[in-house]
């Protein structure tokens, strides 16, 4: 699993070794990271675009919730920055 690791790492074992052990731990964490991290753009991305239309984050995803929209935050932050007729169309519907 360590082939194309550069000097020490690709042939001393227990360099090797060592190496992959840790590269395997980083692998996991950030796998969960990774939602995170997307999570929270997705809640920036939403933000900017509420923002566009006098509302903030809280206050948009509150309105959005009491409306019983069910659209998640995934497809909402890609409706703000793809399509924003369309974001605005949901602001509309809940103002």
């Amino acid at each position: 699993m360590t082939r194309g690791y550069w000097g020490a790492r690709g042939n001393v074992w227990t360099v090797a070794k060592n190496t992959l052990e840790k590269g395997l731990v980083y692998a996991y964490r950030d796998r969960k990271q990774k939602k995170r991290n997307f999570r929270s753009l997705w809640i920036q991305r939403i933000n900017a675009g509420a923002r566009l239309h006098g509302m903030s984050y809280s206050e948009f995803m509150g309105k959005i919730h009491d409306k019983g929209v069910t659209l998640n935050r995934k497809t909402l932050a890609d409706l703000a920055m793809n399509h924003p007729e369309a974001f605005k169309a949901v602001v509309d519907s809940i103002k």
